[in-house]
């Protein structure tokens, strides 16, 4: 195939959208290769007819570069763009609402409503002046307003919820305890997911099995 191809480098590169697509497909299908038809075919935009022209060589090379992009950990995303509205993290997890921490404790556990859970986490930004702003309240109702924001923002918030609960339950459980390393440490002292996609997917897939604010 001798069409240009742009290929993700960078999660932010990718929507929730097509990772939850993806997990779909991952979860049905059992032989390699069509998994990596597929996978090509979403994360890089191309027809699944237009994938299967690709070279044996060439398919593996861009699978080893989207390998590689789900391998990043990043840092919590506060801030990105969607639709041309500017979004911002939860300023003050400590101020949810009950409602609000009723639906995030609810859905942040299942990637089929990991909308549902960012819609919670992360708001228009209304005013900023800074390091300091103000996001809108929360609207239950904006089911899929959340589906196409960068997965970048949405990993690195599982990830800093993960991390910030575990250091709690450190802090609870061992207030003695050694390590008072901060959750960024901990998250960058922590082994690195291995080269395969297949891997990454099952890190965080553990996570948020575990991830219930409940039960920190």
């Amino acid at each position: 195939m001798k069409a240009s191809i742009k290929i993700p480098t960078h999660l932010s590169e990718i929507t929730l959208d097509q990772y939850q697509r993806f997990l779909k497909v991952e979860s049905e299908t059992k032989d390699e290769y069509s998994l990596q038809c597929k996978m090509i075919e979403i994360f890089c935009n191309v027809e699944y007819k237009d994938v299967l022209k690709i070279q044996i060589s060439d398919a593996d090379n861009i699978s080893e570069i989207l390998r590689e992009m789900f391998a990043q950990e990043p840092d919590l995303v506060r801030f990105f763009k969607m639709n041309g509205v500017n979004y911002g993290f939860h300023p003050n997890l400590e101020e949810l609402t009950l409602g609000e921490y009723i639906d995030l404790d609810t859905y942040i556990g299942n990637w089929d409503n990991m909308s549902l859970a960012m819609n919670v986490l992360y708001r228009p930004v209304k005013q900023r002046s800074a390091n300091k702003y103000l996001i809108e309240e929360y609207n239950p109702l904006n089911k899929d307003s959340m589906a196409y924001m960068p997965l970048d923002a949405v990993i690195s918030s599982i990830f800093f919820l993960f991390l910030l609960g575990k250091d709690l339950s450190l802090h609870v459980t061992s207030p003695s305890s050694k390590d008072h390393r901060k959750p960024h440490q901990s998250h960058r002292d922590s082994p690195k997911s291995g080269g395969g996609m297949a891997q990454s997917i099952h890190s965080l897939k553990e996570i948020l099995q575990d991830l219930k604010i409940s039960q920190n």
